[in-house]
């Protein structure tokens, strides 16, 4: 089940990664208005995406996989400005269109950050 989960995971990584290069208009609106640089803001954090997902695939099971879990985890939660500003500023963007759809995806964040721990195996045995 964990090694479905850290597939997944790390699919979703590449995909979303992949549209940071693609939807660029779209994530430019995610970052916070006093971030400098948005556009290389969006273009690092895609690469890091793709990476992180390459990382959670390739990664041996054992300290190098939580090392990965670890770091991912943590760029899940600086990533999180960008969700907390989209919710704070109203702005419309990926299909989140009211403030209900925008602050939801915050609670959805922790999940994410337990599931990239949990893929990982930190809490090993």
């Amino acid at each position: 089940m964990r090694t479905i989960g850290r597939w997944s995971f790390a699919a979703g990584l590449v995909f979303t990664g992949i549209a940071h290069f693609v939807a660029l208009d779209s994530l430019l609106l995610l970052v916070p208005p006093w971030f400098p640089w948005p556009a290389a803001v969006v273009w690092i954090t895609g690469v890091m995406e793709i990476a992180f997902g390459a990382a959670l695939v390739l990664a041996p099971a054992g300290d190098r996989r939580r090392t990965v879990g670890w770091a991912l985890a943590g760029f899940l939660v600086v990533v999180f400005v960008g969700n907390v500003s989209q919710a704070v500023s109203g702005v419309d963007a990926f299909g989140l269109d009211t403030d209900l759809e925008r602050w939801g995806r915050l609670a959805f964040q922790p999940m994410l950050i337990a599931w990239a721990l949990w893929s990982a195996d930190v809490w090993a045995r």
